[in-house]
């Protein structure tokens, strides 16, 4: 019986650990459905501008860098080179983050989303 109640235990465990680490873990899919409020302003594909600059080969850009892009002077400014630490604290609250730039989105607040939301851009904006 003792034995059987450890087995139990132990199962329980493991499947505590899998269970946390699966809700941590960024999902590309999820992802892609975050991106949905940014697309009306910005595309990862091709190098066309919208309302904001476009997205393709963002991560290791330098903010501001974008060619034929009228960017705010504090994004030109900031030497920003975005990655997934920039792009949290950009994305999950631009003003805040950069005050003076002009993206006029407030964020993304969920941690989980704005995982997701990194996650989706690295796979999709290469």
């Amino acid at each position: 019986m003792e034995k059987i109640l450890k087995n139990i235990y132990f199962l329980l465990i493991v499947f505590s650990i899998i269970l946390f680490s699966n809700s941590a873990i960024a999902d590309a899919d999820a992802g892609k459905k975050v991106f949905n409020k940014c697309k009306s302003c910005h595309v990862l594909k091709e190098e066309q501008n919208r309302l904001g600059p476009h997205l393709v080969k963002i991560f290791g850009r330098k903010s501001g860098s974008v060619e034929d892009y009228n960017y705010s002077g504090a994004l030109k400014e900031a030497n920003l080179i975005w990655n997934d630490e920039t792009l949290k604290g950009y994305l999950s609250n631009p003003r805040k983050y950069l005050p003076g730039n002009k993206m006029a989105f407030a964020g993304v607040k969920d941690e989980k989303q704005l995982n997701d939301l990194i996650d989706y851009l690295k796979q999709e904006s290469n």
